[in-house]
């Protein structure tokens, strides 16, 4: 592909990012629904989700490059404001299901789901960035995972038997 033929279908580069951001939200909320289908309980709709968020960072390596490109931060507000919302829309989906494990008592009173859901979403974020820098040594998914049942069992005021 030439420079040429992507601007023939994309005529600046801010039309460009803004495809690339359209697909990679529309993409992201599709899996997020196609995740939580079917599951009925609040911690493994959870589960669903991180393991869901991860597999997208090791499908497409370059996603948390995108997200913390200058395009994003500096450039292109209207990016920036879509990823906002997705990240929203990721948490919101976290938060319910975190009201749903304090409805039944797998969350310690004291532990707030909007709180919760930011470091849920931190958590992703962090092993994504350390993957990153680690040349994606490790298997992403699986230390995910580990690390979100460490994160679950402290939310419900557990020891971690994992």
């Amino acid at each position: 592909v030439t420079q040429a033929a992507i601007f023939r279908h994309f005529p600046t580069k801010a039309d460009l990012w803004s495809a690339v951001g359209e697909a990679v939200a529309d993409r992201l909320t599709s899996v997020w629904q196609r995740a939580i289908e079917g599951h009925t309980d609040p911690t493994d709709r959870i589960r669903a989700l991180i393991a869901t968020q991860l597999q997208q960072i090791e499908a497409t390596p370059a996603l948390p490059a995108i997200l913390h490109s200058r395009e994003l931060n500096v450039d292109n507000a209207t990016l920036r404001e879509r990823f906002r919302g997705v990240l929203q829309q990721y948490q919101g989906l976290l938060v319910a299901d975190l009201e749903g494990m304090a409805a039944n008592g797998t969350l310690m009173k004291t532990v707030q789901p909007p709180d919760a859901a930011v470091l849920l979403t931190s958590l992703v974020q962090g092993i994504a960035i350390r993957w990153s820098l680690g040349s994606r040594r490790f298997a992403i998914v699986p230390e995910g995972m580990r690390l979100l049942d460490v994160q679950l069992a402290l939310f419900a005021g557990k020891e971690n038997s994992g």
